[in-house]
């Protein structure tokens, strides 16, 4: 497979500041892997201090949960969903190399491109969410003071928005890096501000569940695991590396992983208690209802700073749907990759328009995502961890399938990856009755969908991978 054609390596200049990313998919040279632990940190908080966010808590009421319950899923759910992100950017900063390419060794250097695509589609996707969070937030805003403009006021909005978004994500990872590291303090400050103001006047109802059988009960918690609990981290996984390949080379492998676990766990759990508790307090799980209706005129001043957040998660969408293009081996302008990103965008963003519920549309987005990153997940860390034993030959990564380790099509890993998305969707129960599998529905309508795929996909791997070497007489391990 021939290589993008901006993929050479550079040397680095003298300075550190920031500087246009020129770099593509090969692995980052040493020399120009200077990101800190809390730099790293500050790219994964910021791009979880966002409305959007606010969804995570609020879902849990809207599935019938108790505050005390929500918290309790969204607490220790996150714990193991953030750790095992943690653990695929130690992977990242080992290799210097990104994350759809690392999935060469188990797919095989055609095809990992499967994966690639369904990535490069997933933050088009994102991209088109995390914009309706901030249209929406913005119009609700100027409405409460009286500003309407309908159409073109959105418009205008989106092309702001888009247009700071393209940007950052065009001129590369130290842009991205420079952005997060002085924006996102300012806007934690102003989170706890508004968080303060938020419980002070918010009434808690700690107990009060609208489920009334332990069966609806079981069903919302393992529901609310799969879509925000474990599921939050997990979905995260696809862009670990993308980032932690420019952390500097010489950092312990426990550094990189506290610095991007907890960069992701504390604004995920802090945002997400913050909106399950203003939802158990009988309010809304959409972001803009849940700013305007407690906040008030209050939330102007802090405006641009809430729409950091969206802009922070979109500019990572972007930067790594590039990257995903690159690995798939497609040869186009990034602003060709872009545009079409936009126009994917927006048919996300019109869906969402059209929802009755938010809450209830971000579910079934959560659950979708996850039927797929579980089993690729599982398959990766078991390609790393047993097969390979930590020990990839990275030179192989790019080398041709004819004369590449991991050839053109690893057949036990798509077919890994196939049983394991068959898995995870007979233990799936999502809010729509095609999201709903027999497993799930046999066993009490639970959601295990994450496990099941997990499992299986990991489990088969394994015993492909020892049978083929059994029956070549080679290692497992290359």
């Amino acid at each position: 497979m021939s290589q993008p054609p901006d993929t050479t390596e550079r040397t680095a200049p003298a300075e550190t500041g920031v500087r246009f990313d020129e770099h593509g998919v090969l692995p980052i040279p040493d020399q120009e892997r200077d990101c800190s632990p809390w730099e790293l940190f500050w790219i994964w908080c910021g791009a979880n201090i966002a409305p959007i966010n606010w969804v995570l808590g609020a879902l849990g009421i809207t599935l019938g949960l108790s505050l005390l319950e929500t918290l309790i899923v969204v607490v220790i759910g996150n714990l193991f969903g953030c750790a095992i992100f943690g653990l695929f950017n130690v992977i990242g900063h080992r290799t210097a190399v990104n994350q759809m390419v690392l999935g060469r060794s188990a797919f095989g250097i055609k095809g990992a491109a499967l994966p690639a695509l369904v990535q490069g589609l997933l933050t088009m996707a994102w991209v088109g969410v995390n914009t309706w969070v901030v249209l929406d937030l913005v119009l609700a805003v100027l409405d409460q003071l009286g500003i309407s403009g309908g159409l073109g006021l959105r418009i205008v909005v989106a092309a702001v928005i888009m247009a700071v978004q393209l940007g950052l994500a065009l001129y590369g990872f130290y842009a991205i890096r420079t952005f997060e590291k002085y924006t996102v303090p300012l806007t934690i400050a102003v989170m706890v501000v508004m968080t303060v103001l938020a419980l002070g006047r918010t009434h808690l109802n700690w107990s009060t569940a609208v489920t009334d059988t332990p069966g609806e009960k079981l069903t919302a918690i393992t529901q609310l695991i799969t879509a925000i609990g474990i599921g939050w981290g997990l979905t995260w996984i696809p862009y670990a590396a993308d980032y932690s390949r420019f952390v500097r080379p010489n950092l312990s492998a426990r550094k990189v992983f506290w610095a991007s676990a907890t960069g992701m766990y504390i604004p995920t759990v802090w945002l997400a208690a913050l909106g399950a508790c203003l939802a158990s307090a009988g309010g809304s799980a959409d972001p803009s209802t849940v700013v305007v209706g407690t906040f008030g005129v209050l939330a102007i001043p802090v405006l641009l700073l809430i729409m950091h957040g969206p802009i922070a998660t979109n500019i990572l969408n972007l930067y790594s749907c590039s990257l995903a293009a690159l690995t798939i081996g497609i040869r186009i302008a990034r602003w060709k990759v872009t545009l079409f990103a936009g126009v994917i965008a927006s048919l996300v963003l019109a869906v969402f328009i059209n929802a009755t519920s938010f809450a209830h549309a971000f579910d079934n987005w959560m659950v979708s995502i996850l039927m797929w990153i579980s089993p690729w997940m599982s398959i990766l860390l078991v390609d790393y961890f047993l097969i390979h034993r930590r020990a990839l030959s990275i030179p192989d990564l790019y080398r041709e399938p004819a004369s590449s380790a991991f050839g053109g099509i690893n057949i036990p890993g798509l077919v890994s990856l196939a049983a394991g998305l068959l898995a995870g969707w007979s233990w799936q129960y999502g809010l729509v009755p095609a999201m709903q599998g027999p497993v799930a529905r046999a066993l009490g309508n639970t959601d295990f969908s994450w496990l099941s795929g997990s499992f299986v996909a990991g489990g088969l791997y394994v015993l492909l991978m020892k049978a083929r070497s059994a029956r070549t007489g080679q290692a497992v391990q290359a």
